[in-house]
């Protein structure tokens, strides 16, 4: 029978690792969120609705990296640790999201800026398809067997927080720069403001995760010199 401390911890590690999926989300969802703006700031030298495509194409390639970061993420914790592996990817996403808001524009840098942009869209892919998987398996390696569904399903919801948090800060935003710096700012710098907040929730999500310890599964068959040397091969 568990007691009010094992719960209290197994709260800790819901609420830890579910925080931090849900950061990497709104770090993904601010893009396709800012499709438009990012068009006109990085694809100008493309029409209006070609540019446009070219933002959600971009979005989409995040998406076409995920399986690439599980398989690479997802090794590394087979081999390393839970722990390790979805610190690194928080870190990823969060470098690369507050990396976006410092980019040059098309106008200030020419066909650099949109390279530089893809590179990035594809390291925040990449991270979040390694950090969804590895924070499902680290809460499911703590959870009771009878409340493994329940626990690990506050990963699965925290995409839709991490939606929701993103859509709040951009209208948030927009709303002040409209008041107090006039509707043209937003799109003329305000738009990386929600990408350079993402820097203060990677120090809360970092901080969260490493007061975690390592995942008393993948501890037991570490002592027990069990740990996977060659994930792929064995799996």
């Amino acid at each position: 029978m568990a007691t009010t401390e094992d719960r209290a911890s197994m709260r800790t590690v819901v609420a830890a690792s579910s925080a931090g999926t849900a950061f990497e989300w709104y770090d993904f969802f601010i893009f396709g969120s800012l499709a438009q703006v990012i068009s006109k700031t990085f694809f100008t030298g493309l029409s209006d609705t070609a540019g446009y495509v070219a933002a959600l194409a971009l979005f989409g390639v995040g998406f076409a990296f995920r399986p690439l970061g599980a398989l690479v993420f997802g090794k590394i914790g087979d081999q390393a640790g839970r722990k390790g592996a979805f610190l690194a990817t928080v870190l990823l996403m969060g470098g690369a999201t507050f990396a976006i808001a410092l980019l040059p524009t098309y106008r200030q840098a020419g066909i650099i800026s949109p390279i530089l942009l893809i590179l990035l869209r594809c390291v925040q892919g990449f991270a979040l398809g390694g950090e969804y998987g590895g924070a499902a398996i680290y809460v499911a390696e703590h959870s009771p067997p009878k409340e493994r569904g329940w626990s690990t399903s506050w990963v699965q919801t925290s995409a839709a927080f991490g939606l929701f948090g993103a859509l709040l800060v951009i209208l948030v935003t927009r709303w002040l720069l409209g008041v107090h710096a006039g509707p043209e700012a937003f799109d003329a710098w305000g738009w990386r403001i929600p990408f350079a907040v993402s820097i203060g929730l990677l120090g809360i999500s970092v901080w969260m995760r490493l007061k975690l310890s390592e995942s008393p599964a993948f501890a037991r068959m570490k002592a027990d010199g069990e740990a996977s040397k060659a994930p792929y091969a064995e799996a």
